[in-house]
């Protein structure tokens, strides 16, 4: 099977560069790949882009030495396979507030009798070799979004689930359920104790760490903090920044009020 790259940094000791993919398109995806991102993440959830948009994005990430990793709508069985038999090397599920759900989560992206993941891993052994059931439950990464007050509550018994490989901290939901205003990187004090709490729980129990970020600076911050993935950006924020940086020095030239 192909060796799934995040892994072997974070083996390394190294941390991932991650780019977010929120646009329905396979080109925008390919372009952000051949950008050099360590991964990109596809996201069903938030952004715009269904199952049938998200496959030939796969492929197109594929074509590149870039992770191609999907965060799925909910923890629900049907997507969590489709995605996985479709080529994704890793998953990210929102919103895990409990044990039980971590462990129906591993469950469900893992092969009988360790999990209850159907077999039909058609676009998965295409790209990964015919040998990708027998490797494909120790080469996939499962990320449990750890986002919500009753998560902080549970959070030992759910980074103590046997399969779990890493978290991913989402500051602006954990803001929300913590009563403060949503951020990426300024986030209020309280947050910032939950967010350091989770990272030394999580390294705790031998599992990587990753969060959303909203700039190089805090993405090089939460890397010295100890997060092994950051993620800085979606493809449909750097569309907005490019023009609006193009239209402010053309404006500024025209002395535009």
């Amino acid at each position: 099977m192909r060796p799934n790259a995040l892994r072997e940094r974070w083996k390394a000791g190294g941390a991932t560069v991650n780019g977010w993919l929120a646009l329905p398109n396979s080109l925008s995806a390919e372009i952000m790949a051949r950008q050099g991102w360590d991964s990109l993440t596809v996201d069903l959830q938030h952004g715009l882009v269904d199952y049938q948009a998200m496959v030939p994005m796969l492929q197109a990430i594929t074509t590149t030495a870039t992770t191609p990793l999907v965060r799925v709508p909910w923890l629900e069985p049907g997507i969590l396979m489709k995605v996985l038999d479709a080529g994704a090397h890793g998953v990210i599920c929102p919103m895990v507030s409990t044990r039980e759900e971590a462990q129906r989560f591993v469950a469900y992206t893992r092969y009988a009798p360790v999990g209850t993941r159907s077999y039909g891993p058609l676009r998965a052994m295409l790209v990964n070799g015919p040998d990708y059931p027998e490797w494909a439950d120790q080469e996939i990464v499962r990320f449990a979004m750890i986002e919500t007050a009753q998560a902080l509550d549970q959070l030992d018994a759910i980074l103590s689930v046997e399969g779990l490989d890493a978290i991913y901290i989402g500051p602006s939901d954990l803001s929300l359920a913590l009563g403060c205003r949503p951020s990426f990187d300024d986030v209020a004090p309280p947050v910032a104790q939950a967010i350091q709490h989770i990272l030394e729980r999580a390294h705790f129990y031998g599992l990587a760490a990753g969060i959303h970020t909203g700039s190089p600076e805090g993405a090089l911050r939460r890397v010295a903090a100890g997060f092994q993935l950051v993620t800085i950006g979606s493809d449909a924020n750097f569309i907005a920044k490019g023009a609006q940086s193009v239209l402010a020095a053309m404006r500024t030239a025209r002395s535009d009020p």
